[in-house]
Order: structure tokens, then C-alpha cells, then sequence
């Protein structure tokens, strides 16, 4: 068990990472949000090609409409991220769009009635707590402004939802079957999306398709992988908890990126977030592993 929450940590790191890359790209950010994701399925599609081999059978038509779903919310996601992310400070863009404890439970108990024991209320309050010390201060002023923490509040609500769909499609029988077809779907979505804006693309730029495909590897296929692996596994509520932590990284990249310096208010706030997420994750029941591996 402790390799998976090690795995987890894997995962979140490089998922924050998307708002540094995000700020570093000048591409318009539907179009950014369509190469990211049709670059992920390309990369994978030897993998998905192998599983289909081994898992034909189990992988029926039915599963493939349950992808649909999920499509649509991480295509949304991306789409308002990209915009939302260089609309205000790095690390307050990535806290807000990662208060995902606030709206997971209530998705995971209309998805899969996944209940909550009371210690890890407790330590989702005292996460919440912090966060709500570092955020309330500043939410409409200092490091962003009311449109840019209102796209990512609306990101975070969108990506709350796709995650507890990864939660419920635990049965797939292997998890490239129901990830690649996400990333090649979402893919096409953002890309509809961006017609208007595909001629902007600066398509003779080697730092912009070093930062999509770096977006591709790490945030995409390496960040929301494992993150999909892990509500595989895990309880939701550990997942959607441990992600709120992870505004410390690019906090901290931003510092001497982009020479935003956190305020106090910052350092206090990650130890109490941190605190939160270890009286969950401690606490939580080992879950039932899925029907089908």
C-alpha cells in the first residue's frame, strides 16, 4: 500500500507542473489543450493497441460509450485551465483549481455512494481550514482577479467530476483502455473547439511543441494516469484530499520562474494542508480492489 501513495505523489507533482508549462507557452489555450491531449493518445496508442489485444473481449462497445462522459469534462477542463492559469498567480491558479476535496464528495455519492468516515472529515476540515486561510484573503485581489479564480474554480468543479468518474469506471479491465480513449476523445473535442483559432498556432516553433509535448508526458500521461490508477485503489476522498497540496510545487517553481513570491499566510497554510491530508490518509479503510484487473 505505502508504494501507492508514493505513486500518488508522483502523479500530483506532475500534474502541477501544467500551470508552469501552461504560462511558458503562448499558444492560444483551447488549441494548446488539443495538441497536449492528442499528443498523450499518440504516445499511448502502442499501449492501448496491446491492451485491446489482451482485453478485447472485456472491452465492449458499452465501456467505450462510458469513456464518452469523461471526455467531455477533461476537454472542458483543460480548455478552461489553459485559460484560467494565466489569468492569476501560479500558486493561487493551481490552489483553486485543486480544492477538489470541497466538491468530491458530492460526486463520488452521486457516482458510486461512497461515504465518509468521521476522521477523515476531521482531516478534510483541517486541509479545507488551510486553504481557506491562504485563499480568503486574496481571493479577489493580490495574486489574480475575479474572472481568472472564477475559470479556475469553475476547472476545479469539472475535473472534481472527471476524477469520480475514473472512480466508478474501475471495472475496466485495464486502465489504458479507459485512459487513451479519454485523451484521444478530449483531444478531438478541444480541436473542434479550437478551429478559429488553429491558424495562430506558431507551428515552426520548437519551445511551443517542447512545451506541448512536455505537457503531454508529464501532467497528461504520467499526472492524470496515475491519478486515474490511484481512484482505481484508493478512496476518492485520499485522492481528491492529497491533490490540494499540490499548489506547494508550482509555488515554489514560480518563485524563480516568474518571481512570485508567496505570501506568509503560504507557508502556515501548507502545513496545516499537509497535517489534513495525513489524518486522511491514515485513517482511510483499505478499499475493495476492482472487479476486473
Amino acid at each position: 500500500m505505502p508504494w501507492r501513495y508514493l505513486l500518488l505523489f508522483l502523479g500530483l507533482f506532475s500534474t502541477s507542473m501544467s500551470v508552469i508549462l501552461i504560462r511558458l507557452s503562448t499558444t492560444q489555450p483551447v488549441v494548446l489543450s488539443a495538441f497536449r491531449l492528442l499528443a498523450a493518445g499518440l504516445l499511448l496508442a502502442p499501449v492501448f493497441f496491446r491492451e485491446w489485444r489482451r482485453h478485447g473481449v472485456a472491452f465492449t462497445a458499452f465501456q467505450w460509450r462510458r469513456t464518452l462522459a469523461p471526455s467531455l469534462l477533461l476537454a472542458l477542463h483543460f480548455s478552461s485551465w489553459a485559460y484560467g492559469a494565466r489569468q492569476t498567480a501560479a500558486a493561487q491558479a493551481s490552489l483553486i483549481v485543486n480544492l477538489v476535496p470541497v466538491a468530491m464528495p458530492f460526486f463520488l455519492h452521486w457516482l458510486v455512494r461512497e461515504r465518509i468516515n468521521r476522521i477523515e472529515l476531521i482531516g478534510t476540515a483541517i486541509a479545507l481550514g488551510g486553504i481557506a486561510y491562504l485563499l480568503a484573503p486574496d481571493a479577489l485581489v493580490g495574486g489574480g482577479d475575479l474572472r481568472g479564480n472564477l475559470i479556475c474554480f469553475g476547472s476545479m468543479l469539472l475535473v472534481a467530476w472527471y476524477v469520480a468518474y475514473g472512480r466508478k469506471n474501475r471495472d475496466f479491465p485495464s486502465l489504458w483502455l479507459y485512459v487513451v480513449p479519454i485523451y484521444f476523445q478530449s483531444g478531438l473535442i478541444c480541436l473542434l473547439l479550437a478551429l478559429p483559432w488553429l491558424g495562430s498556432f506558431s507551428a515552426g516553433s520548437a519551445r511551443e511543441w517542447w512545451v506541448i509535448l512536455s505537457l503531454a508526458c508529464f501532467p497528461t500521461i504520467l499526472g492524470h494516469t496515475v491519478i486515474n490508477h490511484s481512484v482505481r485503489y484508493l478512496r476518492g476522498q485520499v485522492v481528491g484530499l492529497a491533490s490540494a497540496a499540490q499548489f506547494i510545487f508550482p509555488a515554489i517553481v514560480a518563485y524563480f520562474l516568474f518571481s512570485e513570491r508567496p505570501n506568509p499566510r503560504f507557508y502556515a497554510a501548507s502545513l496545516i494542508v499537509l497535517a489534513g491530508i495525513a489524518v486522511v490518509v491514515f485513517s482511510a479503510p483499505t478499499p475493495p480492489p476492482p472487479a476486473v484487473e
